[in-house]
This record gives C-alpha cells, sequence and structure tokens, in this order.
C-alpha cells in the first residue's frame, strides 16, 4: 500500500548566541526519498530553515496529512525537535527520528514524549520497510533498525548492515529540495557526495561512533565506484546546467588512494569543473596535489584541530607532525591550491598557551582561510567522554551554550576570545615572521602576551568581534543573493580561476 511520508528537516542550528541559518541540500535525505520514492511512496520534504510557531507547523501538516512523519537531527537541533514531535503526535501522526543524535543516543530519544520510532543507522531500506510493513504490526516491530515505542515498552531490533555497494542505491532526489533557490546553487555551486563513512578514528568526530554501530565496522568507509561517481556529477550537470563548481562534503576525498586516483583522473577527463574538497594531510604528496589541480580543484578544506603536536596525538588520535602538515601547504602553494583549516579551541585538557600554538601554525602555514571552532562534546564521542571523566563536562550540560566544558584553567571568557580574535592574531603572527628577527621576536612576545594575558577586557573585545562578523557575512549573505555574479567574479579572482581560465583558452 502507498504511504505519504513527510520528511521534516530543521536546518538550522540553534545557541545562546542566536540562530545559525543553513538551508542546504542533504544528500541522506535525498537518498531515502530516492529509495522511498522507487518503492512506490510518496515523498515530501518540510525543509525549515528558522523556527516556526505550533500554528504555522500544524498546519503545514494538516495540509500534507502524512501517515508518517520523519524527523532529521543532530544534537543541537534536538531541542526544537522534541517541540515538533508533540506537535505531530497531538495530530495522531506516527512519528520517526533518524539523523546522527538518533544513531547516538538512540536511548534518550525512544523514551522522549511523542516518538515512536527511531532509526538507528542507515535509514533508506529500514524506512522502506516500515512504509511496505506498516499495517503488519507483528511483521513492522521486527524491522531490523528500528526501535519502537509500543504502549510505553522499548522494542529493539538489532541494526540492518549497512549498504556495501553504494552504487545499488538509485541517484538521489535532488528534486525534493528547493535546488536552484539554495544560495550554493546561486553562487553556481553544487554541495555533493561520493562516500559514507571514515576510516579514522579522531576523538571528537562522531564518524567513529557511527561506524561502531555496526558488526563489520572496518568497512564501513565506502565510496560509489569512480565510474558511476562521475556518472552522478554528469546527470547534477544535465539537470541543472547553470551548476559550474561542485564542493565534495565526503569526510575525506583522498582517503582510498587507489579509488582516488582511478577517480581524480576520470573526473579531470570527463567534467573539468571546478571544485572543492576536504583531504587528510597525512595521505598527501606532490603527485596527488597535481592531479588536484589538473582536474579542477581550486580550493582544499583540511583538518589542523590543534597547533600542539601532542594533543593532536594523544587527545584527538591525529598523530600528523608539523612537519607534515607544513609540507602539505608548501604543496598547495607550487600549485595554487587555495586552503581553509579547521581549527578547534576551547579542547579537554588545553589552556590559552596551547590554542596560541594553534595560532602560529596557522601563522606559518599560511592558510587562505580559517573556520575556527569551540570543541563541542557530541554525546559517545571519545573525548566527550574523557572531558567527562575529567570533570569539565557537568550532568545537565547546556549542549545549546557557546562554551559547553566548563575548564578551571581556561575559562568560558577565553575561549571565545581565542576564537573571535583567532584569524586575527595569525595575521599578526604572519606579520611578525614576515620581519627581520630583531623586529619579529619582539613583535612575536608581545603578541602572544596580549593573546594569553588574562588583563583585558574579553567580555568587551568579544562583543565587538561578535557584531562586526555578523555584518560582514549579513554584507556577503546578502551579495551572494542580489548578485550572485558579482560574488562569483570575486570568488574566481580569489582562486585564480580566471588566469586558468585564460591559460586553457591559449592552449
Amino acid at each position: 500500500m502507498k504511504r505519504k511520508v513527510l520528511i521534516v528537516y530543521p536546518d538550522f542550528v540553534e545557541n545562546n548566541a542566536g540562530t545559525k541559518l543553513k538551508g542546504s541540500y542533504s544528500e541522506g535525505i535525498a537518498s531515502i526519498a530516492a529509495v522511498l520514492k522507487q518503492g512506490g511512496h510518496d515523498v515530501a520534504l518540510y525543509h525549515m530553515n528558522g523556527r516556526v510557531s505550533k500554528e504555522e507547523y500544524v498546519r503545514e501538516l494538516r495540509a500534507r496529512a502524512p501517515d508518517v512523519a520523519a524527523f532529521s537531527t543532530w544534537t543541537s537541533a534536538y531541542k526544537f525537535v522534541k517541540e515538533l514531535l508533540l506537535w505531530t503526535k497531538e495530530e495522531g501522526i506516527f512519528t520517526l527520528v533518524g539523523g546522527y543524535h538518533a544513531t547516538l543516543c538512540p536511548e534518550e530519544v525512544i523514551a522522549g514524549p511523542g516518538v515512536d520510532c527511531v532509526c538507528v543507522g542507515e535509514g533508506e531500506y529500514p524506512f522502506l520497510d516500515l512504509c511496505e510493513r506498516f499495517d503488519d504490526k507483528e511483521a513492522l516491530y521486527q524491522t531490523e533498525s528500528l526501535w519502537f515505542n509500543v504502549d510505553g515498552k522499548v522494542v529493539k531490533n538489532p541494526v540492518r548492515p549497512f549498504i556495501e555497494d553504494l552504487d545499488t542505491l538509485p541517484p538521489p532526489d535532488m528534486g525534493l529540495f528547493d535546488f536552484d533557490n539554495f544560495l550554493s546553487s546561486r553562487i553556481k555551486t553544487a554541495i555533493v557526495m561520493v562516500s559514507r563513512g571514515c576510516i579514522f578514528g579522531c576523538t571528537y568526530c562522531a564518524n567513529s561512533q557511527l561506524r561502531a554501530v555496526y558488526p563489520r565496522a572496518g568497512q564501513y568507509a565506502r565510496f560509489k565506484s569512480p565510474q558511476r561517481a562521475v556518472g552522478y556529477l554528469q546527470s547534477i550537470l544535465d539537470k541543472y546546467p547553470y551548476i559550474g563548481y561542485f564542493n565534495f562534503m565526503d569526510s575525506i576525498l583522498n582517503m582510498h588512494r587507489e579509488w582516488f586516483e582511478e577517480f581524480i583522473v576520470l573526473y579531470a577527463n570527463k567534467l573539468k569543473v571546478p571544485f572543492s574538497c576536504r583531504l587528510r594531510l597525512d595521505l598527501l604528496d606532490g603527485e596527488i596535489v597535481r592531479k588536484l589541480k589538473e582536474a579542477g580543484c581550486y580550493l582544499v578544506d583540511v583538518g589542523i584541530e590543534s597547533g600542539d603536536p601532542e594533543i593532536r596525538k594523544n587527545l584527538l588520535h591525529r598523530p600528523m607532525t608539523d612537519e607534515v602538515i607544513e609540507r602539505s601547504f608548501t604543496y598547495f602553494r607550487q600549485y595554487k591550491i587555495s586552503t581553509l583549516t579547521f581549527n578547534i579551541v576551547g579542547l579537554p585538557g588545553e589552556d590559552v598557551r596551547k590554542s596560541l600554538k594553534t595560532v602560529k601554525l596557522n601563522a606559518r602555514i599560511k592558510p587562505n582561510k580559517m573556520v575556527v571552532s569551540i570543541f563541542y562534546p557530541f554525546p559517545h564521542t571519545k573525548l566527550t567522554d574523557m572531558a567527562r571523566e575529567a570533570g569539565f563536562l557537568p550532568d545537565g550540560a547546556d549542549y545549546n551554550a557557546e562554551v559547553v566544558c566548563k575548564q578551571p584553567q581556561y575559562a568560558d571568557k577565553q575561549i571565545r576570545f581565542a576564537q573571535h580574535y583567532f584569524k586575527i592574531f595569525v595575521r599578526l603572527f604572519k606579520f611578525a615572521y614576515a620581519c627581520p628577527k630583531w623586529i619579529g621576536r619582539p613583535l612575536e612576545g608581545l603578541f602572544g602576551f596580549w593573546f594569553c594575558t588574562r588583563a583585558k577586557p574579553h567580555r568587551f573585545l568579544v562583543a565587538l568581534h561578535a557584531g562586526c562578523i555578523k555584518m560582514l557575512h549579513g554584507s556577503k549573505r546578502l551579495l551572494m543573493k542580489l548578485s550572485p555574479k558579482v560574488y562569483i567574479k570575486l570568488r574566481d579572482k580569489s582562486v585564480n580561476l580566471q588566469k586558468s581560465k585564460k591559460e586553457d583558452q591559449q592552449e
């Protein structure tokens, strides 16, 4: 029997500093929708870019009249999702919760009011089974990967084996989304993924815990075949001909070298579309970077996380040396590929002087862009457990706060200052490193003292910087909305794409 499914996707991040809008494409949701539609079911999406009132939500719910309302959520969004679940149950609709938070914390979610079912792990085929067994309760309650709340009793089913061959999945249903009106689409960029999972065990990341859900965890990181991946990307260009860039959101595009080398050559020969991607530095060499450049890579995102080698090795389980990091950035500069680094401040056991090492490392490697985050304790990750054991994460911690871990050696105001002024101090240290030693060394000492000293108005400086950043981001989003062509020209100029195009034309 055909079922009507409404996927509710609260696509924004909330914390005590306010709401950060996202409004982006989700490969996972698009894949689930494709499998359900292939099975003959009706699927619609309620894509939320911010909070809605109960009246607005119920009005939308009644207009859709689904048999099943499915919610995709992560930890920071779950507080709002719990409200939506209660409103949904008041309308007598069956509810299912999936996504990162449901997989990591199924006990918490299934015990919540308004929850009928929780999906643990990949959702495509468990969801399809649910729709097809919906009227047969005995079979329904035996569906693998699904936990049920049956009159207050929890029924826990084993996890269904993960999809080993991603090529067997139908193409993701991108048309479920308002794709043409994404900000990324307005700047001619498609967000794409050609893999699932990660082979590494970084302690702060949820990937290793998601992998641990499955009995054959060692095989969890999977890629579409290079041919299928390129065909998928070509289908996007065929459907949305205005797309001129790809942004690969895979955890690590160069995770498997043999796959990567076959894919990147095929991509260069078949597509030649400029792209950005995420890489792992200790899997890089000059040959890989050369092939990336030849295929059209203009930006790479890499995780630095900490500038302290001991923290990287012993706390984060990322045993790459400063020398490896600096050598990789030499390759990127050699081949004129722009770089973005991910950095974390406020790690468990860290202090302001160790954060300063992260600032200095970024000043030495000279990335074009930097993302600086405050450590967020994702539930059940190894680093969260370590923080709790050390007493930094008390019971009842406010997961919507900017600083969740409370550390005596690193005050909240210091952590927030380090995050807000990180990029400014990177520029200051770059300047100091470029000066003659007799000037540069005293400047290094001065900048380091000012970064670390408690004798400054932290809260005022953070508020001042936050206001400036809000204005800057607002101007950027406004430019993307009102004049995407200007934005694209500025981006092309910043990553040397215009020069490359001229060279191609000359050849």
